[in-house]
């Protein structure tokens, strides 16, 4: 892990400074929402995987999270095992969607 934001727009600066591989991204974050937020970093840093972590399961959320560049999409009830092999998932160029 190298960093955690408060907020959307942090997350994005965030992103910009620290060029992670991978964001996980909360939906409901405030200034900026997590899928207004991931739209920016998938638009202005293509190597950076966003994959969204929320406690949402609506289809309207997930298709919406995926059309602004998100690459995954998983409930914040994730463990960490799962959470990690996530990631790990991501980078191989897999997307993982929680069932």
């Amino acid at each position: 892990m190298v960093g955690e934001a408060l907020n959307g727009a942090q997350a994005v600066h965030f992103a910009h400074r620290l060029r992670p591989d991978v964001v996980l991204m909360d939906l409901a974050m405030p200034e900026l929402d997590g899928i207004a937020a991931t739209e920016v970093i998938h638009r202005e840093l293509p190597n950076t995987s966003g994959v969204v972590l929320t406690s949402l399961l609506e289809d309207e959320s997930i298709v919406r999270a995926l059309r602004a560049g998100a690459v995954g999409y998983l409930l914040k009830d994730t463990g960490a095992l799962d959470l990690r092999q996530a990631v790990k998932t991501v980078v191989a160029g897999q997307t993982p969607i929680s069932p």
